[in-house]
């Protein structure tokens, strides 16, 4: 679909810039990028800025979905190279000037516009009840949801037990206070409607601060973890001083990392009945620029692209589409322009997660979905064995995996 970092440009016989058709332009704006990330990568400051005004002219926020998504990568390479030089970063004060994104509203506006979580949600409540429903004290801890969509309709399934509703204690980890105390009183009136015995436990810290002593885990409890398109900041250590690969057990090169391998180690050690994992289908935890740049524009054409189709019939400047967009550019941003710890947008592929969970002795288990509408415009699931992906058009953008001990 996309050429290579070596890609020839249009000749100088092509009409304009401006005058290229949309196919065309798309093509150009591409190569235009892969040659600037190469650029920004060896350090040619000067080639890089010449890249960056011709995409400016043919990229735009408000164009069609290539245009869109060039407009994002062109500006996380502007970034990235501003960064080189701190005094001028700093002076333009390029963080109170863009947008503030909300992060939690982007996440309701996502999951509403797109069936991707819901699928993810359907397949989590149900592969938890399948595992959970003989026991009758039950410990789920999410690990940074915190979605009322998500543990609303678990509440009703557990409810609808022929034994009776078990007792159900739900620990939600995330570093947003707000969002702990929006959550809470929905799960809790809920269960007094149901009347369920029902315990909220909010934990107001990051995934690396978590330890297992502040999750009270009690004799007896069957446990399980839910963890959706979180896990992978774990992954962010200093790629110079941490990072080495392990020798090869499989054809994938998978880059050791003592946090995400003590982490899972703890989850581990608890014994929990079932681990469920919803991360991108994607590898963008890559040492060089240019691979996981390319890797990037691949992954987020698609997502761009079912923007598209979600919102084609609507304004072009429709607040919600601009808050998913945004929310996507502070992705390829942090993919883009940052290194080290501070790079936390590591996405890992399917297969990657699954050498790191068996390394700490997880074993696959079967994932339960029921009958559903799951090819509506484009969207649709495939099974792959031990997991399941979430497509659009056929492009994995979503894995959905259950991991037991």
């Amino acid at each position: 679909m996309y050429p290579s970092s070596s890609s020839s440009f249009l000749s100088s016989s092509s009409p304009p810039l401006e005058a290229l058709k949309p196919e065309e332009r798309g093509l150009h704006l591409i190569q235009l990028l892969i040659k600037c990330a190469n650029h920004a990568a060896s350090g040619n400051l000067n080639l890089a800025d010449e890249c960056l005004c011709q995409i400016s002219r043919l990229a735009s926020l408000h164009g069609d979905s290539m245009q869109r998504l060039a407009a994002r990568f062109a500006s996380a390479l502007a970034f990235r190279l501003v960064k080189n030089w701190p005094g001028i970063h700093k002076a333009l004060n390029y963080d109170t000037k863009r947008p503030k994104l909300e992060l939690d509203r982007a996440r309701v506006i996502f999951t509403k516009a797109f069936p991707y979580l819901g699928f993810a949600y359907a397949i989590i409540a149900r592969t938890l009840l399948q595992a959970m429903s003989a026991e009758r004290v039950i410990h789920i801890v999410d690990l940074g949801s915190a979605d009322p969509k998500l543990w609303a309709p678990l509440l009703q399934s557990f409810a609808a037990l022929p034994d009776g509703p078990p007792h159900l204690k739900i620990t939600c980890v995330h570093s947003n206070k707000a969002v702990l105390e929006k959550l809470g009183p929905k799960l809790v009136k809920e269960a007094e409607a149901l009347d369920m015995p029902f315990q909220y436990n909010p934990l107001n810290v990051s995934l690396k601060e978590l330890t297992k002593d502040m999750l009270k885990v009690r004799s007896g409890e069957a446990l399980g973890f839910v963890s959706i398109l979180n896990l992978h900041v774990l992954l962010a250590q200093d790629d110079q001083a941490d990072a080495q690969f392990r020798p090869k057990k499989s054809n994938i090169d998978v880059k050791d990392c003592k946090q995400m391998g003590e982490f899972l180690g703890m989850v581990r050690s608890m014994s929990p009945k079932v681990v469920l994992l919803v991360e991108q289908e994607a590898h963008h935890n890559l040492n060089h620029l240019v691979d996981r740049f390319i890797e990037g524009l691949h992954y987020y054409s698609a997502m761009f692209d079912s923007l598209e189709a979600s919102f084609g019939g609507l304004s072009s400047s429709s607040e919600e589409r601009f808050v998913l967009e945004e929310m996507f550019g502070r992705e390829i941003e942090n993919i883009v322009a940052w290194e080290g710890v501070e790079r936390e947008e590591r996405h890992e592929r399917y297969a990657w997660w699954m050498v790191r969970f068996s390394e700490v002795g997880f074993k696959p288990v079967r994932l339960w979905l029921d009958s559903m509408e799951d090819s509506k415009k484009g969207y649709k699931i495939i099974s792959q064995r031990t997991s399941l992906m979430i497509c659009w058009n056929e492009r994995p953008l979503y894995a959905v995996s259950a991991w037991t001990c």
